[in-house]
């Protein structure tokens, strides 16, 4: 008899960790406490292991890419306090294998994955449903579940329970204790959403960065999409940043640089934005990620925050090694826990240096970061440029880029 697993939460790691356990031999069930499942998303980064993740769970030809085409002179720009730019090195202007994707990019392919492979039965997903009790025995889990449109309880028998449901994840306060023990508050306040166009006089595929201390903005040009922006500024009254709308907390947040156009571009596409990202910004920090039959995943476990950038990368390479070693539960889980904790740890501690990238500390921070990457764009630049030339020179006649 096939065991059965209960997967809380249908974005990266839950539908990665489904797609790894049916791998394995489980029978998986996912349960998403959203009416439907999500589509769209805000920009993130895939490093080169999520993209060794999406291939290993066999998503990687479902999955859309959208990184737009070098080009000589670079695609990103830096704004200064006087509103004059110049070229900058924009996080997918360096040679590093980076993906740019939307979150319902990667969630699109996982969902292919779980529904619409031939060679394998479909996973089953419930939607609006929600565990309400997790209770762990000899021999299996039972978990009472709730059907938000009917406000029926039920009670269900499984081998394994994963949390998988975010960074304040209910399986998580159900099973390991209160937020509170687990969650570092990095003091900052992150905004992200789509925007309809480009701001005015850039190309549609350009990136354009306004950093000043303890606040930055930055809108990241793609492919084949309207530019996705990312808005980020340090805070010490995390609590106070919820007491009134979201939009109106960041036009105070960036009160004084609104004279910019790109700024005011900006924040003016943030008030006709259907939808957004308004949160504080956190750091998971658990010393273990399961205990007896329930483990946790993805952001729920070890969240690393949005300065790594990692955190989708993380989830698919978690998920996509959860299912290894199915035959003795606690040394798969031991084995799954020891083979990734270390690459979690060092991407977890490198994200306080991304941090100062992202928006600094202070201005002797940002006269420092500026420094070090105009050096380093310089070099990648000669090289791009170099490669471009190459390129072109051997492509055929008439051919075009």
């Amino acid at each position: 008899m096939q065991k059965r697993a209960l997967v809380v939460g249908l974005g990266i790691a839950g539908m990665s960790a489904a797609i790894g356990l049916r791998r394995a031999g489980w029978t998986p069930v996912i349960v998403e406490r959203a009416a439907e499942r999500r589509t769209g998303g805000y920009f993130i980064f895939m490093f080169p292991e999520g993209v060794q993740a999406a291939a290993d769970l066999g998503i990687a030809d479902h999955l859309h890419t959208r990184n737009p085409e070098w080009r000589p002179g670079g695609n990103s720009w830096s704004v200064d306090h006087r509103g004059r730019r110049k070229p900058a090195l924009g996080l997918l202007d360096a040679p590093s294998g980076l993906a740019a994707v939307l979150r319902g990019d990667i969630e699109a392919a996982l969902w292919q994955g779980i529904t619409g492979n031939a060679t394998e039965d479909a996973v089953e997903v419930r939607f609006a449903t929600t565990p309400v009790d997790i209770t762990e025995g000899a021999g299996g889990v039972r978990v009472l579940l709730e059907d938000a449109g009917t406000g029926k309880q039920y009670r269900e028998d499984f081998d394994l329970v994963v949390g998988a449901d975010g960074m304040r994840s209910s399986v998580r306060r159900m099973v390991f204790g209160p937020d509170e023990d687990y969650l570092a508050n990095w003091k900052a306040m992150i905004c992200a959403f789509q925007m309809k166009e480009q701001v005015p006089s850039y190309e549609a595929s350009h990136s354009i960065i306004v950093s000043r201390p303890k606040r930055a903005m930055w809108v990241f040009g793609l492919a084949d999409h309207a530019p996705c922006a990312w808005l980020t500024y340090r805070t010490d009254d995390i609590p106070d940043r919820f007491a009134g709308p979201s939009i109106e907390q960041v036009r105070a947040a960036f009160s004084g640089m609104d004279d910019d156009p790109v700024v005011r571009h900006v924040l003016d596409s943030l008030e006709q934005a259907p939808d957004h990202v308004f949160d504080s910004i956190h750091q998971v920090k658990m010393p273990r990620w399961s205990t007896g039959r329930v483990v946790l995943v993805g952001d729920a476990a070890w969240c690393m925050n949005t300065y790594s950038a990692m955190g989708s990368s993380s989830s698919l390479r978690g998920g996509a090694a959860l299912g290894e070693h199915p035959d003795d539960l606690a040394a798969a889980l031991d084995a799954w826990e020891t083979g990734l904790r270390p690459y979690i740890t060092s991407q977890r501690r490198s994200a306080r240096i991304k941090q100062q990238r992202f928006v600094p500390s202070s201005r002797p921070v940002q006269v420092l970061v500026s420094s070090v990457l105009e050096l380093v764009r310089r070099v990648v630049h000669r090289r791009l440029a170099a490669e471009f030339t190459a390129a072109a020179a051997a492509a055929p006649s008439g051919a075009t880029r």
